[in-house]
């Protein structure tokens, strides 16, 4: 069963002095919710692989009074533990804790049978989508243990609920995601003051979207700005008693 919490108005200093990693948040819905947990007080962690798009929205979030965010330029499909440990010792020695942690990053691949599938392909989706989460999720645990209440939100997806044909290796990560929110939501149950929930945006305006589904007319998708009370709420106080459960982003 999915959550609504989309018509959420969020105070101004929702999240002032939390700190927030966002993977892929070089563009499309990591940029404009890194860009938004900014604008509520937070100090972004921005990784993505791509660093001239990670400076382009440091920029914009200090032209729009935000806190200095930092940057990790880091390529998912390509990182070890090694990195991601790394990552989290950064993050130790620079601010000792993280409140938020929002996996955005997601590849499409291919939108063709599985008879068809490129199984290279496949592996890199998987690599991104699923055992990237995991091990940067395993490797930043202990800061988002020192927070007062941890935030963990993967990105979901419709067809992570139920699968559809020529979605692929992108239907069934969001299979696996699901999985591990809901595995790591239960170990941590009563035992640790993090929340683990999914997120499923919907159809957005996007360059994902756009290769998903080439004819459609993008205006007829809404923005991402449009969803963002929902992040909002899964990073504030609102949502502390809930975890392990989906939530989407607009009304189906």
């Amino acid at each position: 069963m999915s959550e609504f919490v989309g018509d959420y108005v969020a105070p101004n200093n929702l999240l002032k002095d939390k700190i927030i990693l966002v993977t892929g948040a070089g563009d499309g819905i990591g940029k404009t919710a890194a860009k938004t947990f900014a604008a509520h007080g937070a100090t972004l962690v921005l990784l993505g692989r791509t660093t001239p798009k990670l400076e382009m929205v440091y920029d914009e979030i200090e032209a729009a009074g935000g806190p200095q965010p930092a940057i990790f330029p880091m390529d998912l499909s390509k990182a070890s533990i090694e990195n991601f440990e790394n990552l989290a010792e950064a993050i130790d020695q620079e601010f000792g804790r993280l409140d938020g942690l929002l996996h955005n990053a997601s590849l499409l691949g291919q939108r063709t049978p599985l008879a068809n599938y490129n199984f290279a392909t496949w592996q890199e989706v998987m690599q991104v989508n699923v055992n990237a989460a995991f091990g940067l999720t395993k490797s930043l645990l202990p800061l988002l243990e020192k927070s007062e209440a941890g935030s963990i939100v993967f990105t979901s997806s419709s067809v992570g609920l139920k699968g559809r044909a020529y979605w692929g290796a992108y239907s069934v990560s969001k299979f696996a995601t699901e999985g591990l929110m809901q595995v790591l939501a239960d170990e941590l149950d009563g035992v640790s003051n993090i929340r683990v929930n999914s997120l499923n945006p919907g159809a957005t305006r996007t360059s994902m979207r756009a290769t998903a589904y080439p004819a459609e007319n993008p205006q007829t998708v809404v923005a991402a700005e449009d969803i963002m009370p929902t992040y909002l709420y899964l990073m504030g106080e609102k949502s502390r008693e809930h975890s392990g459960k989906h939530f989407s982003a607009q009304k189906r």
